[in-house]
């Protein structure tokens, strides 16, 4: 980032001076105060003093800027000029904090938002870019009133997700098959030429092609085939791929090999890439290839990547970011009191697939995670170990829920998978039987819903065998019995071309067992599409899935590309989901889905149609925020010289966090990529800019309630208010000096 100092001898360009001239020419009274004004300081007084007169004669605004009233009701009232009012505001009252921006590796940034513009006003100087002054030309329209923002219509909406295929259409379903046809052709070549050898994949003499060609047909069904001939090299990725990919693809998969960055993608999940396919298919993959093919930022940041969650990182027996005191480094992660997540030592560490913008990237690239099958097995001495963690929920006052994940939980073998399973119901029983003896008010939260985590469904949905579905049937029965009453296998799709007719397969197979399946999607800027993630919602839930989080990316400059900034996951919230948003008088009957999971298409369309419903807007738009939690409250303090925008975030008031999370205070992010950039990559997607021109007016974001079919079921006892395996902990210095 640019000092005060080098910014101030940096003359602006052409296309930047005639934006400003623009803003100045727009804003009479503004280019006033920016010419008579003696220095910066004073310009902002007169400023402030302008906006604050407009904003004091809108009491329910104001009393939001002062914090007075913070609910999502005034929120979602709150006018286009008010919001930008409000932006303005906070723009002048951070000036002069600091901010840590990561993308930078760190570097210290003072909160200056109207310095580039005071310079290039008085010097024609301070670094302002194209983003920036188009940004702040977009603030002064909406805070006038020049541009007034106009809600789509649901015929709009609608519009926009028809754009948007699904991997169930029956022309994508073609297409795939002969995807699927070209690549076994390569692996059987493959196997013939000697560069694969296996016992158990492999051909007997005097077979015929055909006969070959049913043999790997076989194969295909499974999930160790997947696995097992997984592309690991840009050679056999272009080759799989009819030698489609153009030079610089081919360069930045090379670079990206010689940087250690590792590459897994197994042929199901190739199989869904296009190629050679009509005009209109075009792009209609794309969400699909951001996930397989590494970005520019990615190579460049590779060996500096700074960890996002910060509470992930665990000294054993001190307390992490979040106050919580952990035996183990790897295999447990918590943040919330009810929550704790079990890793554990087996092939469950590993994925069937590399997503590029995983969260655990930082984990990669320090070597925890691989994709070295062989060497993620578990030891001899897992089942003992397994046992010593688990005592960990037995004796904690406030965990009731286990998220068993990884890498991938669905990655260990069945038989590994009930063995925790097994071990996580003997751990809930030990619990039931030791709150025999404690009186009401002292008891401790006994386990009422397991989860496990998985993108298998979507990368190889072979792996949903039924002897896979016996083991989670089987679970139920029982769990059922002493308390459990909520199972749930936590997904997560990226696009509703990741639906096949494989996956809803699978799917069916999980909901007969008895467990409710929800999608977690990552807002990669390809997912950001209009109509985009509307249109998984709706495919998902005529498959029998429940919406569950929609993700702005984490992480800092190595996801630039993937990073759709949080403005688009407002406007996305606020103007495609709400056609799915379900009344209140529906809320007891969407919270029973639980007890009817074989019913769960039927019932999800019953309750669809009766609401006239084009979808189920049962998840929220968050931000996965280093120890704060899941959040999407912010409010836009500060802009870069380039365009990107400064937010501070508040933690979700809506549930329950440690006690930490008010010594945290509120958490400021630098965005790693200006509204302009974003725009502009939608545009090279064959988005319509003015579709997108709204987004630089969402600067504000309050958090959604959480639905009641993700809440916990209330005990018919009292528990106490005991935290255990908790303790305080010193807050960073960087997180003092934001909150000064």
């Amino acid at each position: 980032m640019l000092t005060k100092n080098r910014i101030e001898k940096i003359t602006i360009d052409v296309a930047s001076h005639r934006l400003k001239q623009k803003l100045l020419s727009e804003n009479p009274f503004l280019s006033k105060i920016l010419t008579h004004a003696n220095n910066l300081d004073e310009a902002l007084d007169e400023l402030k003093a302008w906006v604050l007169s407009f904003l004091k004669a809108h009491q329910k605004a104001y009393d939001y800027y002062l914090g007075k009233d913070d609910s999502r009701e005034t929120f979602e009232a709150l006018e286009w000029c008010e919001i930008a009012a409000i932006r303005i505001l906070d723009y002048i009252d951070h000036t002069g904090n600091t901010v840590e921006d990561l993308n930078l590796h760190g570097e210290i940034l003072t909160v200056n938002p109207f310095l580039p513009l005071w310079l290039a006003v008085k010097k024609g100087k301070g670094g302002g870019t194209t983003a920036y002054f188009e940004d702040m030309i977009e603030l002064f329209r909406q805070f006038t009133g020049k541009s007034v923002r106009t809600l789509p219509s649901k015929a709009e909406v609608t519009t926009w997700m028809e754009r948007h295929t699904s991997g169930l259409d029956e022309e994508i379903i073609k297409i795939r098959e002969a995807n699927k046809e070209r690549i076994l052709k390569i692996i059987i070549r493959n196997i013939e030429k000697g560069e694969v050898v296996s016992s158990k994949y492999k051909f007997e003499p005097g077979m015929t092609p055909e006969e070959k060609y049913k043999k790997a047909l076989e194969w295909w069904n499974t999930s160790h085939f997947h696995l097992k001939f997984a592309v690991r090299s840009p050679e056999l990725l272009n080759k799989m791929l009819g030698h489609s990919l153009d030079d610089n693809t081919i360069a930045l998969l090379e670079r990206a090999r010689k940087k250690g960055i590792p590459f897994f993608v197994n042929p199901y999940y190739l199989s869904l890439v296009n190629i050679n396919v009509r005009d209109a298919l075009v792009g209609t993959d794309q969400a699909i290839r951001d996930y397989i093919f590494v970005s520019e930022e990615l190579i460049d940041e590779y060996g500096e990547i700074v960890a996002w969650e910060k509470e992930d990182i665990v000294e054993p027996g001190k307390p992490n970011a979040a106050g919580w005191i952990l035996p183990v480094k790897h295999n447990l992660h918590r943040r919330y009191p009810e929550v704790a997540i079990l890793i554990p030592d087996t092939v469950g560490r590993a994925c069937g697939g590399l997503c590029v913008s995983c969260q655990r990237m930082y984990d990669f690239q320090n070597g925890h995670l691989n994709f070295d099958l062989d060497k993620l097995k578990p030891k001899e001495t897992w089942s003992h170990k397994l046992k010593r963690l688990l005592t960990y929920f037995e004796n904690d006052a406030q965990l009731r829920d286990i998220l068993i994940t990884g890498g991938d939980a669905l990655m260990s073998s069945n038989h590994n998978i009930k063995l925790i399973l097994d071990e996580v119901y003997e751990m809930a029983l030990r619990k039931i039987r030791k709150n025999e003896s404690l009186p009401e008010g002292e008891k401790y939260a006994e386990m009422v819903r397991v989860r496990l985590g998985t993108r298998l469904p979507v990368y190889i949905p072979f792996r949903i065998t039924d002897e896979f579905t016996a083991v989670l049937a089987e679970f139920k029965q029982k769990a059922s019995k002493i308390g459990f009453k909520q199972f749930i296998i936590q997904t997560h799709f990226e696009s509703a071309m990741e639906v096949t007719p494989d996956v809803k397969k699978a799917v069916d197979k999980i909901l007969k067992a008895g467990w409710i399946i929800t999608n977690q999607q990552v807002f990669t800027a390809a997912a950001s599409k209009r109509g985009h993630t509307a249109k998984l919602r709706k495919v998902l839930n005529d498959i029998g899935i429940l919406t569950y989080y929609t993700f702005t990316v984490k992480g800092y400059m190595e996801n630039k590309h993937n990073f759709a900034t949080n403005a688009r996951a407002i406007q996305e919230q606020l103007e495609e989901k709400v056609i799915g948003k379900i009344p209140e008088q529906y809320y007891d009957e969407i919270t029973e889905f639980h007890d009817h999971c074989g019913n769960m298409v039927e019932n999800i369309d019953h309750l669809r149609k009766r609401a006239g419903l084009p979808f189920l807007s049962t998840d929220k738009n968050v931000l996965n925020l280093p120890g704060v939690g899941k959040s999407l409250t912010f409010r836009t303090i500060g802009i870069t010289h380039d365009g990107r925008r400064i937010l501070e975030f508040d933690h979700d008031k809506n549930r329950r966090h440690s006690p930490i999370i008010h010594k945290m205070g509120k958490i400021k992010i630098v965005e790693s990529k200006s509204i302009y950039e974003y725009i502009n990559q939608m545009v090279k997607m064959g988005e319509d800019y003015s579709e997108y021109q709204s987004l630089y007016g969402y600067s504000l974001g309050a958090n959604e309630p959480r639905m009641p079919v993700y809440k916990y079921p209330d005990y018919d006892f009292e528990i106490t208010d005991e935290l255990s395996n908790y303790g305080e902990t010193e807050v960073s210095q960087e997180q003092e000096k934001q909150n000064l």
